[in-house]
């Protein structure tokens, strides 16, 4: 038997071979014809020039020193490789006309890998997803340490907020009106505040008519792709530029039901704050294509994007609570998409937040690190991701933190960015914390057929929804509709 050691010259080796194995350059994948003659056992035949070392029988290959495999014949020139390196097809690949597939030993080592990254995705990720056992999860950790769910909370949300990294410092808010517009039930205050001591961020403050202190609501701005207008996608602007104006409105026909939702809510009698995140609107800088360097350059910085979204939102619940107008103990997060992920974050990790409306963010991690998904395309995904996270935790088991708050998620059977499979595992994963705490009938989870939008028929059920878990006393009493 000889052994045949590959270095790791491979490139060298494909471009000599190419021709003989009628590969296509394009896709670097074997042509079709030669995929059926492998699947019929007839194979293609590489020189023996090319193999780059041939070992005596006698020889033993070092595990360290590579890639060896061993073929039966006599003296025969033959190269045996696996799948990952000539196709999807999960066989050993055996080149050689005299070399049976049952013929070839392989050594632990196995080959080599190429390539290494099919649809922006390591060839290995289904392995690394195996290894994501999710040790603070709530049932995880349970199993551990007992039932001490308050523990278990304290303790894993100061994981997480590690995994935030760096927070930026605090500061008075200092808050101060720019404009104000008399609306329809309310009052729109264009202010400003000092969110964190690095920004003072320009916001919307809806105060409702009547004599307070009301429930609140802070209202997230989703993502989009949209980029000129944030804080603008829920509360219909009279202090920009016509031409903001305009793109505002056509967000919301698009993806709201033609509706403002933060007007919406204070018609409705709730205070509703909303600001920018970062690279939005007044924040704004770096649009699409920038994202993924600021995203890279924040980590420079000792922070991630992320994170900084988080130790903000944490702030605005904070803001919201400081106010007079406010019942502080009644305020809720509500948000779509991106706004969606920030809602059930900051109810997860925030004290002063009692409610959350989720609308169209929620699966498991390893529904959606699969090709094609959005998740895995870089960019939009760094808003939502913090590094080391899902070493401890998966979406769900943050979003559990929450419990046993009332909480609503919608998710959608058309929406293309979240497989339904992994929306359902998640909900369940949810669900089954709620429950454990005799908290079930405060969670609702709703899978509707719809896309990824909040439309008016989504809104209604929220509000009503809100109006049960934050103004018990006057719900059914005539409550104002929602307009449009």
């Amino acid at each position: 038997m000889n052994r045949l050691a590959v270095n790791h010259m491979r490139p060298y080796l494909l471009r000599e071979t190419n021709s003989l194995m009628n590969r296509d350059r394009k896709t670097d994948q074997p042509s079709a014809p030669f995929r059926s003659a492998i699947s019929q056992g007839r194979a293609a035949s590489i020189p023996a020039v090319l193999v780059l070392a041939v070992l005596p029988a006698s020889s033993t290959a070092p595990a360290e020193a590579g890639p060896f495999l061993a073929v039966k014949g006599a003296g025969s020139a033959n190269l045996v490789l696996k799948d990952n390196d000539f196709s999807r097809a999960g066989q050993d690949v055996v080149l050689g006309p005299d070399v049976p597939p049952a013929a070839v030993k392989r050594n632990p080592s196995g080959g080599w890998q190429h390539p290494g990254v099919r649809d922006r995705l390591p060839v290995f990720r289904e392995r690394v997803a195996e290894r994501l056992t999710f040790p603070l999860s709530w049932p995880a950790w349970k199993e551990r340490n007992g039932d001490d769910f308050e523990r278990w909370r304290k303790e894993t949300r100061a994981r997480v907020r590690e995994r935030f990294l760096a927070a930026p410092p605090a500061a008075p808010f200092a808050p101060e009106i720019v404009s104000s517009r008399k609306r329809d039930g309310f009052t729109a205050h264009k202010i400003t505040f000092n969110l964190t001591a690095d920004s003072r961020v320009l916001a919307c403050l809806l105060v409702p008519d009547g004599t307070g202190p009301h429930p609140a609501v802070l209202m997230l701005h989703d993502h989009g792709a949209e980029f000129r207008i944030g804080k603008e996608k829920s509360v219909e602007p009279w202090y920009a530029p016509t031409e903001k104006t305009a793109v505002a409105r056509k967000w919301v026909e698009k993806v709201y039901g033609g509706r403002f939702v933060g007007d919406e809510l204070a018609a409705r009698g709730y205070v509703v704050l909303v600001y920018d995140a970062l690279n939005w609107s007044d924040r704004g800088g770096a649009g699409y294509d920038g994202q993924q360097a600021l995203a890279s350059n924040l980590l420079h910085l000792g922070m991630s994007f992320a994170g900084l979204i988080a130790h903000e939102d944490l702030r605005g619940a904070e803001f919201l609570a400081s106010r007079p107008e406010v019942d502080k103990s009644r305020i809720a997060a509500m948000g779509h998409s991106m706004g969606c992920f920030r809602a059930w974050q900051v109810a997860a990790m925030s004290d002063h937040i009692a409610a959350g409306v989720c609308c169209c963010w929620m699966a498991t991690v390893k529904s959606l690190m699969v090709p094609g998904n959005n998740q895995t395309k870089g960019q939009s995904a760094f808003t939502m991701t913090h590094p080391g996270l899902f070493n401890d935790l998966d979406y769900p088991d943050v979003a559990s933190l929450a419990c046993p708050k009332p909480m609503l998620f919608f998710a959608g059977e058309q929406d293309k960015l979240f497989p339904v499979p992994g929306v359902r595992e998640a909900f369940a994963k949810m669900r089954e914390v709620w429950k454990s705490r005799g908290a079930g009938d405060m969670l609702t989870t709703r899978l509707l057929p719809v896309p990824h939008q909040f439309n008016a028929a989504m809104q209604d059920e929220a509000f009503e929804w809100l109006d049960r878990q934050l103004r018990p006393q006057t719900t059914n009493q005539g409550q104002p509709k929602p307009r449009g």
